[in-house]
């Protein structure tokens, strides 16, 4: 009973966001110049209609070709357009990348994350060695508050993916492990200069190569803070057992540019290692829903596409389908609302997706 009412209480609490939301970002006094003309074409009044989260099916689902190219001042809302402005990149591989602007939402993400972490595992003042991609994305900056939130420096090696699925797809992994090594090293440098350095944040393959050199252990890592779709269960064992003997907590998570980042259920040997996610509800949802028939979300344990919405005061998107396919997992005590378990690339594409050193 306890259980159903936090259920309860976390759809009141999103539906409430919901309409505060919506209420911003379609205010002409307050609202984004995109949404403000979107509805000007609407026979129906979103700020009346919009009272509840499944009230969102109303709107078309979000088209990621919104986000390719300019003007990207359209996405700032009118009662934010003084601030500062950042933008954040997501894909362009095969193309113009999407564009996300942020002002204050990277921040508030991983602060609120920041609360989820051991203070054991990932010490208050200890410095941080941010391995992975920077360049137009927010990982860099997000990891780097993250630390600076918790009293920390952040000693950061960047990698480019873009230039690793570049090198996969010409056939030239010989080059490919050279830059890998290239990035791998500066990270060693790092860790052997500075002793206080006690967490990591770096992505499946990276923490793989870098534990083949150097016992994280040995060099006076406490924490692990990974992410990336290679996150399956065989690497959270790997990981924990022999990687980290045993000893170094992990962390997984599962974000990106457009949601933010959702937090990992806290490790339950129950779950047989499977890796499980909740989004940062009310400020982001992710349904999984069936790929043949997207108004119906899957049962619990079935695999289905994820559909993603985001509800900040910066950015709203409702009803993004994302490139990855997921189980639906139940709420738990920590996460009264649905998560997705062994996200991996969507099995439906007709060419498969590149991951690179992810």
């Amino acid at each position: 009973m306890k259980m159903e009412k936090h259920i309860s209480e976390a759809k009141d609490q999103l539906d409430a966001h919901v309409r505060e939301i919506v209420a911003w970002h379609f205010d002409p006094e307050t609202g984004c110049p995109f949404w403000l003309e979107y509805a000007s074409k609407l026979d129906w009044n979103p700020r009346k209609e919009v009272n509840s989260f499944a009230d969102l099916r109303k709107f078309e689902p979000f088209k990621d070709e919104w986000l390719r190219g300019g003007p990207v001042r359209r996405w700032v809302p009118k009662a934010l357009a003084d601030k500062p402005i950042y933008v954040f990149e997501t894909g362009g591989t095969t193309g113009i990348p999407k564009s996300r602007i942020n002002i204050e939402d990277f921040r508030i993400d991983y602060e609120q994350f920041s609360e989820t972490l051991c203070d054991k595992a990932f010490p208050k003042g200890a410095d941080w060695l941010m391995l992975g991609p920077s360049g137009p994305r927010r990982l860099r900056l997000a990891v780097e508050h993250l630390c600076q939130h918790r009293g920390g420096i952040c000693f950061c090696v960047d990698m480019d993916p873009r230039w690793v699925v570049k090198l996969i797809k010409s056939g030239r992994p010989a080059m490919m492990h050279e830059y890998k090594d290239h990035v791998i090293n500066q990270g060693l440098s790092l860790l052997k200069a500075h002793d206080d350095i006690q967490c990591l944040f770096t992505t499946p393959k990276l923490l793989e190569a870098l534990c083949d050199r150097i016992s994280l252990v040995s060099a006076g890592i406490k924490g692990v803070f990974c992410g990336g779709t290679q996150l399956t269960a065989q690497f959270h064992r790997f990981a924990r057992e022999e990687l980290l003997e045993g000893k170094i907590d992990f962390v997984p998570t599962y974000g990106n540019t457009l949601m933010g980042l959702a937090c990992h259920k806290p490790f339950d040997p129950a779950d047989k290692y499977s890796v499980i996610y909740h989004p940062p509800q009310p400020r982001a949802t992710v349904e999984v829903v069936d790929p043949d028939d997207l108004d119906r979300v899957v049962d619990y344990g079935q695999i289905g596409r994820t559909r993603l919405t985001t509800l900040t005061k910066e950015f709203f998107m409702p009803g993004f389908l994302e490139r990855d396919e997921a189980v639906r997992t139940p709420p738990c005590e920590a996460y009264p609302w649905d998560g997705v378990g062994d996200v991996r690339p969507f099995s439906g594409f007709a060419t498969p997706l590149v991951e690179g050193v992810y």
